[in-house]
């Protein structure tokens, strides 16, 4: 069968679900996965065809699709900071949000010339604590996950890129889940209300884990008035902590930060300009080199 019918199917098919441009991403996200061909094949050689066995997965595809299960699931991966992290239904999509939580982390680092020891809280696919590892080769990076399973796939993501992380599984929520000294903490914890899911797409709402996502409206903090205990206790004095936050919730959280032992809280807008992270300083000297 030729290549350009099978794109055309796919727009057939996808263009009332999605935007066009983003079928035709699909598409060739696709054409690089399952024949390892060029997206511009297709300009190269209009005529291209596959075989049967090489068009059975874009078919399989397009049915997952049509029922808005996530591209990253259906190809088994998602970039992140420039590099390709394994995911499944058990994790979250690393998105790009979370890719500048990691860059502010990346620049404080690199300006005091450090080796850190990191702690990753709710690790999920690993993508946090990985990119941390490859980044910052001189720093001691551990993460901690609740899901046994989640933590498998942060495993083959350090392996897949090389780097020696050490894994916890412990729930964060439990006072006894981890002790020591840490010159940084960082985290993507769950903060999206109940209230918030019907404005969710399908393709996360009805497929990404949920206890990765969401917090009952009443206590939205839970997991980082937890969190802030946890690095109030056990960040060195001048280790800092950094949060991806809720963007409704941003002086919540930085108001929750100032009744511990924190100072030079720091709210910071995402790219989109939504208040989306936070970073605080345990009172102290600067973190160590």
């Amino acid at each position: 069968m030729k290549l350009k019918a099978i794109r055309e199917i796919f727009h057939r098919e996808l263009d009332k679900v999605y935007p066009k441009e983003e079928v035709d991403s699909f598409f060739y996200r696709m054409i690089e996965e399952y024949l390892g061909a060029d997206r511009f094949v297709l300009v190269l050689n209009p005529d291209f065809s596959v075989g049967k066995n090489e068009e059975a997965p874009f078919f399989k595809g397009l049915s997952l699709l049509k029922q808005e299960y996530p591209i990253q699931y259906i190809l088994g991966k998602a970039w992140f900071m420039e590099m390709d992290f394994m995911v499944n239904e058990k994790v979250l999509i690393p998105r790009p949000e979370t890719e500048e939580l990691v860059r502010w982390v990346l620049e404080d680092v690199q300006r005091r010339q450090a080796s850190p020891e990191i702690l990753d809280l709710g690790t999920g696919s690993g993508c946090i604590a990985v990119s941390l590892a490859k980044l910052v080769p001189r720093a001691r990076v551990t993460g901690l996950e609740i899901s046994d399973d989640a933590l498998a796939v942060a495993r083959q993501n350090a392996k897949r890129h090389g780097v020696d992380v050490r894994w916890i599984l412990a729930d964060m929520m439990d006072a006894t889940a981890v002790k020591g000294k840490w010159d940084i903490v960082v985290s993507n914890p769950p903060y999206v209300r109940e209230k918030e899911k019907a404005a969710m797409g399908n393709n996360v709402r009805l497929y990404e884990p949920a206890t990765a996502l969401f917090v009952p409206d009443t206590a939205p903090l839970r997991f980082y008035e937890r969190i802030a205990q946890l690095a109030s206790e056990n960040l060195r004095e001048g280790g800092a902590l950094y949060l991806e936050i809720n963007q409704y919730l941003g002086p919540e959280t930085v108001a929750l930060l100032e009744t511990k032992d924190f100072s030079e809280i720091e709210l910071r807008k995402d790219i989109f300009g939504n208040e989306r992270m936070v970073k605080a300083v345990k009172v102290g000297t600067a973190i160590r080199a």
